[in-house]
């Protein structure tokens, strides 16, 4: 018994057994068309004629258009189904495409973070590089890219300063190279994070407490950056965008930050002597107690900026609109203006010991330092 119902299972999976199994479903479908095609326009014209006598041969032209317009009908379903599985299948495609992608774009983020913690520099910058790439071409791992970038910079740059290899933080700043000299890695992190905030989401990176000493962060986009406490003397700031940052405590003394982006940012207790504040936007900018003794703010926009308790002796505010600047105990002694300086309208600048002197013209377009070379700067006279 078990052997002929084996045989009778195999027969079944057999050639032949398949095309025997497969008569009864093509008789249906044969049957099906035939009553579509065959029966049903003449049903339709008889309906639609409600017992008429009309001509045999218009009677058949009718049954005929009848036909026509159900094999349009069938044309047009079948093209609908054509489209729709090829939309399926492409739908399928791009799936898989965009999982290998997706694990293409992890496996090149592992490799990248595991190259940070090499001995070799070429091999970290190298890995930085890739982190940039991956930020680049995935929004989703760009946030995690950018908080990579800052907690290399906190760890590997701290301020103070540890380790035999970084300069002493009382070194002179002419006897320091510039970053990019000095720690090369670190130059590649702080320029790929400063392009990569230009389209970030989150609200604030971590920057604080970090050795920026000579850093180059020309042009970068560092809005809502933490970077409090830091050291950023002789950084290179031109054109970079500040806005929101907040730089409390932070050390600026002869940072070039000309028509750079302060906007509402927090200087409160910086130390910004002998800064290059050229033309830079300060609007409500809060500078309380900060120092900024020789720094030139020659035509910088300083309207609604606050600076409350604020060392201006022998700033250059020659051009420079203060017209709504909240300078209330601010020490003006020695500071230098020109008749283009605006002042708020109840302040008196020449009681507070503002020197009125001519306006210096426009200004000499900036000189870019080749890589590798330092500006000297000239000791501070308001130095201890």
């Amino acid at each position: 018994m078990g052997e002929r119902v084996h045989n009778r299972q195999r027969w079944r999976e057999g050639p032949v057994g398949r095309a025997v199994m497969a008569l009864p479903a093509g008789v249906v479908g044969l049957a099906v068309l035939g009553t579509v095609f065959v029966v049903l326009p003449g049903v339709v014209v008889d309906h639609d004629l409600a017992g008429a006598s009309v001509a045999p041969q218009e009677r058949l032209k009718a049954v005929n258009d009848v036909r026509t317009t159900l094999l349009q009908v069938i044309g047009g379903l079948v093209v609908l189904f054509g489209a729709y599985a090829t939309w399926r299948q492409l739908r399928v495609s791009q799936d898989g495409l965009r999982a290998t992608q997706e694990g293409y774009v992890t496996d090149r983020f592992s490799r990248a973070v595991d190259q940070l913690g090499s001995d070799k520099l070429d091999v970290r910058v190298g890995g930085l590089h890739a982190l940039w790439r991956v930020a680049e071409q995935s929004a989703r791992d760009r946030e995690a890219v950018i908080s990579i970038q800052a907690a290399y910079l906190r760890t590997h740059l701290p301020w103070p300063p540890i380790g035999p290899e970084a300069p002493a933080a009382d070194m002179p700043i002419n006897d320091i190279a510039p970053l990019e000299a000095r720690a090369a890695d670190s130059q590649v992190a702080l320029t790929g994070l400063g392009v990569l905030c230009q389209t970030r989401e989150q609200s604030w990176v971590n920057l604080s407490a970090t050795d920026l000493r000579r850093a180059d962060c020309d042009g970068l986009w560092l809005p809502e950056v933490n970077l409090d406490r830091s050291c950023m003397e002789a950084a290179g700031l031109y054109r970079a965008n500040l806005t929101q940052a907040s730089l409390v405590s932070v050390n600026l003394r002869h940072a070039d930050l000309k028509t750079a982006i302060l906007r509402q940012s927090r200087c409160a207790l910086a130390d910004v002597r002998g800064a290059r504040l050229v033309e830079t936007d300060l609007r409500d900018a809060d500078f309380t107690e900060a120092d900024l003794r020789e720094a030139n703010l020659r035509k910088a926009d300083g309207r609604g900026a606050i600076f409350r308790r604020a060392d201006l002796r022998l700033a250059d505010l020659r051009g420079t609109d203060l017209s709504t600047a909240d300078l209330r105990q601010a020490r003006l002694t020695g500071a230098r203006a020109s008749g283009h300086t605006r002042w708020p309208s109840d302040f008196d600048h020449t009681a507070a010991g503002v020197v009125v002197t001519e306006d210096p013209g426009p200004e000499p377009p900036p000189l870019l330092q080749p890589p590798g070379m330092t500006a000297q700067h000239p000791p501070l006279s308001s130095m201890p």
